[in-house]
């Protein structure tokens, strides 16, 4: 995602997050000086550091017990950021495995689909008395910080943010991001991916109320810790993570649905 926002080619970002940058090619690259450069990208929740002669994303050096990861959801009021908005977002920021702060807000809008209101229960009576969105994407900007942004399917939550933010007058995230589902179908062996049917089978969040925002954020939560528990000893940093949940192999997925199975027996 960083493609879409960032001024560097998909090579050099690949270069930071693994075998670092070069000053001549980060240099070539860019339209400001490198040093305004690092600081706006690292106001936007990217740091890019120095090491040994080379640029690379902080993250390449952090190990994953010590690095704050961010699950966020969003529902909205339909798909399409050019006309539809956030109504709710919430998030936990998570260190070795503790949720160490929360947020969550409803967002004020005049017209929610009934459909959607159907899906999440929320209406457009609900957020009478909620922030403008403007307030809400500047305290969860706050919020986020240079946390690594985790969501379950994580293009559509961090995209949508993102572009959100962009409408609102700030600059996009830069923020490195993880996707919860794609990490799952490496660790996790299910018939789906589905965040419901994980939380259904492998009871992750007994209270859960999907299409809710802080709810969908506290079964991924349990999804991401039962994830880490399952990876290889090898996986030691941030950037071992992400690239282990974009590049190794998926896991063979059974060929009937035990659950469904479950429930004939039943």
């Amino acid at each position: 995602m960083l493609t879409d926002n960032f001024n560097l080619d998909a090579k050099s970002i690949s270069r930071l997050s693994s075998r670092g940058l070069s000053l001549k090619t980060l240099k070539e690259q860019l339209n400001e000086e490198l040093e305004l450069s690092i600081e706006l990208w690292k106001a936007q929740g990217l740091h890019v550091i120095k090491h040994q002669g080379y640029y690379y994303f902080d993250t390449k050096f952090i190990p994953i017990n010590q690095a704050e990861f961010c699950i966020v959801d969003i529902e909205t009021n339909g798909s399409k950021i050019e006309k539809h908005q956030i109504i709710e977002i919430a998030a936990v920021k998570v260190k070795n495995g503790l949720i160490i702060d929360r947020f969550e807000s409803l967002v004020h809008t005049k017209e929610i689909n009934p459909h959607i209101t159907e899906i999440t229960g929320i209406a457009a009576d609900d957020t009478t008395n909620a922030p403008q969105l403007k307030d809400v994407l500047q305290r969860f900007k706050l919020f986020l910080g240079n946390a690594v942004f985790v969501a379950h399917d994580v293009k559509f939550d961090y995209s949508f943010i993102s572009k959100s933010l962009q409408k609102i007058g700030l600059e996009p995230l830069l923020n490195r991001s993880l996707c919860s589902l794609a990490l799952a179908e490496r660790t996790i062996v299910s018939y789906r991916y589905a965040l419901s049917y994980l939380n259904e089978t492998l009871k992750l969040n007994p209270n859960a109320r999907h299409h809710r925002a802080m709810s969908d954020v506290l079964t991924t939560y349990g999804l991401f810790l039962l994830s880490l528990e399952n990876l290889d000893e090898n996986i030691k940093t941030v950037e071992d993570l992400i690239q282990f949940s974009k590049e190794a192999p998926r896991l063979k997925r059974p060929k009937f649905d035990p659950l469904l199975e479950l429930k004939k027996e039943q």
